[in-house]
């Protein structure tokens, strides 16, 4: 038969995932706003609409931009 599942187990997250996920999050937003500032300095309005909705086009653009990409 099948065992629930048991999540007290697991403990609190470690700190060094945590640190990971908050630096990872951070490197997110910042690849955001990135897109957003360099979209707005461009002038390219349906570019700006579309990675400020569709965040992930927005991330990949900023990380572009942060390597010279674009």
């Amino acid at each position: 038969m099948n065992k629930p599942m048991r999540f007290h187990h697991y403990g609190p997250m470690h700190p060094a995932e945590a640190a990971g996920c908050l630096l990872l999050a951070a490197t997110c937003y910042s690849a955001w706003l990135t897109h957003i500032v360099d979209c707005a300095g461009d002038r390219l309005w349906g570019f700006l609409v579309t990675g400020a909705i569709v965040f992930p086009v927005g991330i990949v653009h900023g990380a572009g931009v942060w390597v010279g990409a674009w």
